[in-house]
């Protein structure tokens, strides 16, 4: 079962990137954003190291200085134009056949458990890069002169439309379990469950729509200083923001990008690519504010089914490791363990979260700046 998953993900990243010409896939227009060349390497880079190097005694590292290059984030990867495309292709393709020849072999291997670990937690990363690969693919295309399409239709940042005029759900006071319980898979950063106290609140029923952000550009919203956080004032002015990211004025009409080319803002479509400063001054201008991440995990627990979402959902928490929490030893810990400072939370998910990553402990985070992902606003009062 889990190789018929390894299998399926490692296919489907490479039907993501097929519609791209070769030239997508080395553009770096802004250094948070990761080229697909990079995403490509660095997925196969992290079986290669954590599964294949360190279980298969016979295995031959493809090329020791891939290492250098795709191990870690890397805000000059648009630099590189080597190692090629169809190079980095190759090395995937070499690496899921030495994963899957390994995998014939397995039951006769002592460390079982930990590689199984491993391959999974593997599988569970590179599907979490299909969505930042989908996000960063449209900044790339996004911020080019002729806005060219990615797909035709069928695109995950459209097709969703709210159906009904916001209401709010009422979340009882209580004590509630936040993080990840201990069945299932979960990435370090769920776990460490831990009781948190809760007032009584009321939760929007459903994310901030386009008509909804509108009325808040209209108000003159990113002209008065007086609704946005000292850094978010700054933002502002520093970038010229008169909108979310990719949403222009076009013959005094909005138009915005979308993985389908330019279209007219559609005004039930759900707002996206705003970031903290902007979800924060649009709920303090609607006298509300963004939940904290402790009460949107016990909303989901009262009302699941009112918090699926077709975008990510700012919170008001920074991001902060749980109570008693602990990295794993060794390398993998020091890959996978690491907390990033000046960074919020999001929770739940978007239209393009690959299945199975929706749960109520997934917990997103960018710095307060980023607008590329698929991000959006629930309010709280």
């Amino acid at each position: 079962m889990l190789l018929k998953h390894f299998l399926k993900t490692r296919a489907w990243t490479e039907v993501l990137v097929k519609p791209l010409e070769t030239e997508d896939f080395v553009v770096q227009p802004a250094e948070e954003i990761m080229t697909p060349k990079w995403h490509l390497a660095h997925t196969s880079w992290f079986f290669e190291n954590f599964v294949l190097k360190a279980y298969v005694p016979e295995y031959q590292e493809y090329n020791p200085v891939y290492t250098a290059l795709f191990e870690r984030f890397e805000a000059r990867s648009g630099l590189y134009s080597r190692p090629t495309v169809k190079a980095i292709f190759q090395y995937r393709q070499h690496v899921s056949e030495a994963l899957a020849l390994f995998w014939k072999q397995l039951n006769e291997n002592k460390a079982l458990p930990d590689i199984m670990k491993r391959i999974e937690l593997g599988v569970h990363l590179e599907e979490q890069h299909q969505e930042l690969l989908l996000a960063d693919i449209k900044f790339i295309l996004g911020q080019q002169f002729l806005r060219p399409k990615y797909i035709d239709k069928d695109a995950p940042d459209t097709g969703w439309l709210a159906e009904q005029a916001m209401g709010w759900n009422e979340i009882p006071e209580g004590l509630y379990t936040i993080g990840h319980e201990p069945e299932g898979f979960a990435f370090d950063n769920e776990k460490g469950a831990h009781k948190v106290f809760l007032a009584a609140f009321e939760i929007a029923d459903r994310a901030i729509t386009n008509k909804e952000y509108l009325e808040f550009i209209e108000a003159g919203a990113y002209a008065d200083q007086h609704l946005w956080l000292p850094e978010g004032w700054d933002w502002v002015l520093r970038n010229k923001a008169i909108g979310p990211l990719y949403w222009e004025q076009v013959e005094g009409s909005w138009q915005y990008y979308t993985l389908e080319g330019m279209m007219h803002v559609e005004p039930d479509g759900p707002l996206m690519h705003v970031n903290y400063f902007e979800a924060e001054a649009f709920a303090r201008w609607k006298g509300a504010r963004l939940p904290t991440e402790a009460e949107w995990e016990a909303a989901f627990q009262v009302k699941p089914d009112y918090m699926y979402s077709p975008v990510w959902e700012w919170t008001n928490s920074a991001y902060l490791p749980y109570p008693g929490y602990r990295s794993q030893a060794g390398p993998l810990g020091e890959f996978t363990g690491k907390m990033k400072n000046g960074r919020m939370v999001l929770r739940g998910g978007s239209l393009a979260t690959p299945e199975g990553h929706w749960r109520p402990s997934y917990r997103n985070h960018l710095l307060p700046v980023r607008q590329a992902q698929f991000s959006g606003i629930r309010l709280l009062r």
